[in-house]
């Protein structure tokens, strides 16, 4: 997104955090934990600055979505955590709920907006938060998810995908974050909170 003002430029002056990286990579091999999994989230020189935790027991859901034919009665949970292990956000889907839309909040429970699904033929949502739309994501692909999310009036804030294996600073398979806008909230809380579990959820949908 060449010729727009971007994120603060990553120095020694400053803590890297999940909030300041113009550019993250996600893991895409999860490692177990006693609650769950967790995926690593490192900045552009492979240093680890956070990891998503799924909570939601992944024998349950394929038992659920088997009996039912549906995951609406699944709540999946993820915990955005920075590099001391602390809650920074929290994205969980509701079970029942008829807008299938995940919810995203603070470490404390505080409401921060809402991932809603907008459209059965696409893979798309709309982010809300504060009573109205702040942004758009448009997610496509087949082997890989390739994700872009735009502002109201079309700007693109926020895109996922997969990296160029030899700009990638850390092996395995991982999927490129890039937000290289310096944006306001609540859209920068909303913007990480999707653009870090997004493809860790649709591929898990996928099966």
């Amino acid at each position: 997104m060449p010729g727009t003002p971007g994120r603060r430029a990553s120095s020694r002056s400053f803590e890297r955090t999940l909030f300041t990286e113009p550019v993250l990579y996600v893991s895409r091999e999860a490692k177990p934990t006693t609650a769950g999994q967790e995926y690593g989230v490192f900045d552009r020189h492979g240093i680890q600055i956070g990891g998503v935790a799924v909570t939601t027991p992944s024998l349950l859901r394929k038992v659920i979505q088997l009996l039912w034919k549906s995951d609406q009665y699944v709540s999946r949970r993820f915990e955005v955590h920075d590099a001391n292990q602390s809650i920074v956000l929290k994205v969980e889907k509701p079970s029942k709920d008829p807008l299938a839309r995940f919810v995203v909040t603070r470490a404390d429970g505080t409401p921060i907006g809402e991932i809603i699904p907008t459209d059965a033929g696409r893979v798309r949502f709309t982010l809300r938060a504060e009573g109205k739309t702040i942004a758009t994501v448009v997610a496509s692909g087949r082997q890989r998810w390739e994700v872009t999310v735009e502002d109201p009036v079309g700007t693109e804030v926020a895109h996922v995908g997969p990296p160029s294996p030899d700009l990638s600073p850390i092996s395995g398979n991982t999927c490129l974050v890039e937000i290289p806008l310096q944006v306001p909230e609540p859209l920068a809380s909303m913007l990480v909170a999707t653009t870090l579990t997004i493809d860790i959820a649709l591929t898990a949908q996928r099966g």
